[in-house]
């Protein structure tokens, strides 16, 4: 084994977690029950099903720019399709996606402590989320799905007759399951930790999300007063937005970017974490510069805390405000080039091992830098006139968020789902939908620079015939992307009903994850467990 803590095994006698029952049984098992792993899964097979959802309705979306004209909708259902496809990708999968699963089921046991410090509101925080996910999809069927974007920017948002109160007050219960969870973790990170655990002997999954919880804390607040506030507008009519009746519409921008830019980091930061945990498990290496990457995190959460105004270059707020935000948008470039820089590191003369989790992590590297890459020219003033609000920003952003969030996503279900379930995927079929899903991502979003370059505008339902070709080549390479996506899925839920049962320590990981049975048991230790000073020290480089 490497060298993290060591902990014995349990014996038979001892019962898995996902054996134990309590005071009741069955469904109500789950649903009732404050134990952090639980809560994990609930969060886990949510965010999946979501997921599926949100994947089908841009597939649809996808197919009616096969052709010109119109294809399988009218404008007005591509615009609630598009509304429906942010919010329940945004506010249902990418932003809980990472902390509220995995940070949920690992992060307690990664620190040596047997549960969060509020498991009762851990639970509520997982009602709250799904109470906002039923309310999300009722306006499915109660008064026309809101048409105003997952932004809900006014003075539209205040005027349209769909029903955007409702969705808003989705994304108000969304946000405060957010807070409650950022609360729970920062408490267990700073009361829970195992003796002779110091903060820089944590893993930096442990520090990802820490510094994702402070902005889930501080920022999203902003965005459910924002809610608040536009609800009242439609209601009361009050002029706060409405320049119709003295109100700012461009104050409205500034409450939803200072919010949303940092979101951006809430989905990104836990991915990060989890990319610094799979690759030095897989180089057989330690982590080159811990400290660094563990300040970067916290850099990038301050730092991307003041940069919102770069999503506002051409609302007419003054020129020294450009060249301000302009200029905090390259520095918050910095730590994340940090990382990628320890992680590539990470890997130089390491005994790679190119099992899936680590061809997920190193398509996050690639993928991710194309997006930052892209986003650092969105930061340059005189490129940002150009292509804003066209496909180039689509193509960032999709960059960013599925080819960073979401790959980093998966390499954690990879990573952690044999360690959560005892069971052990096909490993060549996991090869092979990652092979599709890369080849498919880069066929789907790359011809999207290009069109964006060209000057096809985003949200259209409908393009030019000089942005044919391109449109057509995205659109395949979204059937690629989506087979690949549900053979990963039908892959893994194979693995819950006929995959080989695992070791507890099937990677060679040195975390204290990995010193616990697979499952775990119900207080993830017996003995009190042994830290030691370096999380990733393999010995040598064989990492088992």
């Amino acid at each position: 084994m490497g060298s993290g803590a060591i902990v014995e095994e349990q014996g038979p006698t001892v019962s898995s977690f996902l054996e134990y029952r309590g005071r009741f049984s069955g469904i109500f098992g789950w649903i009732f029950s404050t134990d952090h792993k639980r809560i994990g899964i609930l969060y886990l097979f949510s965010l999946m099903t979501f997921f599926i959802v949100g994947v089908g309705i841009g597939v649809l979306m996808r197919l009616e720019h096969l052709t010109t004209g119109q294809t399988i909708m009218d404008p007005q259902t591509y615009n609630s399709f598009f509304t429906l496809h942010g919010v329940i990708m945004i506010f249902l999968f990418i932003i809980p996606g990472i902390p509220a699963a995995f940070g949920n089921f690992i992060m307690p046991i990664q620190i040596g402590a047997e549960d969060v410090a509020f498991p009762r509101i851990n639970l509520f925080s997982w009602y709250l989320y799904i109470s906002g996910a039923i309310l999300a999809l009722v306006t499915l069927f109660i008064g026309g799905v809101a048409d105003t974007g997952w932004t809900f920017y006014a003075p539209y948002s205040i005027r349209t007759n769909t029903n955007v109160s409702l969705t808003l007050m989705a994304a108000f219960l969304l946000g405060f399951s957010s807070i409650l969870t950022g609360l729970n973790f920062i408490t267990t990170i700073h009361r829970l930790r195992a003796p002779r655990m110091g903060w820089f002997n944590m893993p930096l999954f442990v520090w990802a999300l820490y510094a994702t919880a402070w902005i889930q804390v501080l920022a999203t607040p902003i965005i459910g007063i924002t809610a608040v506030l536009v609800i009242l507008e439609r209601l009361l009519g009050i002029g706060i937005f409405d320049p119709m009746k003295g109100g700012d519409p461009i104050l409205f921008q500034h409450l939803f970017w200072i919010y949303s830019h940092p979101a951006v980091y809430i989905m990104i930061l836990p991915a990060m974490g989890v990319i610094s945990e799979v690759i030095p498990t897989f180089a057989r290496r330690t982590i080159f510069g811990y400290k660094f990457i563990a300040y970067s995190s916290i850099a990038i959460a301050g730092v991307g805390s003041l940069v919102w105004g770069h999503h506002m270059y051409v609302s007419g707020q003054s020129y020294t405000a450009n060249v301000v935000f302009s200029l905090l948008t390259f520095l918050v470039a910095i730590p994340s080039a940090i990382k990628v820089f320890n992680w590539v590191s990470t890997l130089y003369k390491g005994s790679i091992d190119l099992s899936a989790p680590m061809l997920y992590a190193l398509a996050f590297i690639f993928l991710f830098s194309i997006g930052g890459l892209t986003g650092v020219m969105l930061g340059a003033l005189a490129v940002n006139v150009h292509v804003h609000d066209t496909y180039f920003v689509v193509a960032h952003f999709h960059y960013v968020m599925f080819g960073g969030t979401g790959f980093g996503f998966f390499a954690a279900l990879h990573y952690w789902l044999p360690k959560m379930t005892g069971k052990m995927y096909d490993e060549k079929i996991a090869k092979i939908a990652w092979l599709l899903m890369v080849v498919g991502f880069n066929g789907f979003y790359f011809p999207m620079l290009l069109l964006g370059y060209q000057g096809m505008p985003r949200r259209y339902y409908d393009h030019l015939p000089q942005f044919h070709d391109g449109h057509v080549i995205a659109t395949v390479g979204s059937w690629i992307l989506v087979a690949g996506v549900f053979l990963m899925f039908w892959n893994l839920a194979r693995a819950l009903f006929k995959g080989k049962r695992t070791s507890r320590n099937p990677w060679g990981g040195t975390t204290l994850e990995w010193q616990v049975p697979s499952p775990p048991p119900l207080l993830n230790f017996v003995h009190e467990p042994e830290i030691r000073k370096d999380p990733y020290g393999h010995t040598g480089n064989d990492g088992h």
